[in-house]
């Protein structure tokens, strides 16, 4: 299990990768995939849980809702759309969409706000 450090710092790599405009609109929506589900699992080491892949954040943060508290409904919801929405059509579909990087970008922010304040809290 990698530690809440490891994440810390591959969110750091991943959000660096997602701001370089000389990137490609996919690769920037990957990277913001990337960078959220680090700093979601930032988030559960604190409290010594492992999401362990992507497709597990949801029941994840549902089975342990205390360390999002009243906003786990928003975090996992926002990370579906970027996984299930936006990010299918950009990596293997054929979309090459600015309002798609947009709205990512957005959805980057809902998360980071939130773990933000859980990294903050004791």
């Amino acid at each position: 299990m990698a530690s809440q450090d490891v994440h810390l710092r591959k969110y750091k790599l991943f959000k660096r990768d997602a701001e370089n405009e000389e990137n490609s609109v996919p690769t920037r929506i990957e990277a913001i995939f990337e960078a959220c589900f680090h700093l979601i699992e930032t988030c559960m080491a604190k409290d010594g849980l492992h999401v362990n892949k992507h497709t597990n954040v949801r029941s994840m943060i549902t089975e342990h809702d205390g360390v999002f508290r009243e906003n786990s409904e928003a975090v996992w919801r926002a990370f579906q759309e970027l996984e299930n929405q936006i990010r299918p059509g950009q990596a293997y579909g054929g979309r090459i969409d600015g309002p798609q990087l947009q709205r990512a970008q957005e959805i980057m922010r809902i998360i980071e706000a939130v773990c933000n304040t859980v990294l903050q809290n004791p």
